[in-house]
C-alpha cells in the first residue's frame, strides 16, 4: 500500500498490489482507511457506500478470477474535491459481467455483489484491455444512494 508521499491529500494515488487472494481483502479495506484518513472532509456515509462496492467488485475477482490463487491485481484509489474513484486491474480470464439487471430476487443465492455495487456508484465500468480486466468506479460525494 503506498500514498504518494509529499503530495497533498488530493493529488494522492493509495495503490495496493499483488495476488487476487482472500488475505489482500483487508488490505483493500486498510488502503480505503488510509485515504479517508487522509481526508477527514469525507463523510462517512460516502466512505462505507464506496467501501461497501469496491469489496463487491474485489471479492468477485478473489472468488471467480482464474487461474484460482495467481490472478495478479493493482487496486488504486483516489480522491477528489466531489467524489471518490478506483480503478482496479486484474490478470484473471476474460469474462463478461452481467451490468444492469437490477437486484436478484429474495430467493437468488448469488448475484448481489454487482447490482449493489451499481447502486451506491455512479459510474462503474468494465474493460478487457489486453489480458488485464479493468474496473473503473466512481462515487460522487454526498449522493442518497436508491437500494
Amino acid at each position: 500500500m503506498t500514498g504518494d508521499a509529499g503530495d497533498a491529500p488530493e493529488d494522492k494515488e493509495y495503490t495496493l498490489e499483488g495476488f487476487a487472494v482472500p488475505e489482500q481483502l483487508d488490505a483493500v479495506h486498510k488502503l480505503l482507511a488510509e485515504a479517508a484518513g487522509d481526508h477527514p472532509e469525507l463523510d462517512p456515509m460516502d466512505v462505507m457506500l464506496f467501501e461497501t462496492a469496491i469489496i463487491e467488485i474485489a471479492n468477485n475477482v478473489v472468488e471467480y478470477g482464474r487461474p484460482e490463487g495467481a490472478v495478479r491485481w493493482k487496486f488504486t484509489i483516489r480522491v477528489h474535491a466531489d467524489d471518490i474513484e478506483a480503478e482496479l486491474d486484474d490478470t484473471g480470464q476474460t469474462f463478461t459481467p452481467a451490468q444492469g439487471v437490477g437486484m436478484p430476487g429474495e430467493d437468488a443465492e448469488g448475484g448481489r455483489g454487482l447490482a449493489l455495487a451499481e447502486a451506491v456508484l455512479d459510474k462503474i465500468e468494465f474493460t478487457r484491455l489486453g489480458d488485464t480486466n479493468h474496473w473503473h468506479m466512481v462515487r460522487r460525494l454526498g449522493r442518497i444512494p436508491e437500494i
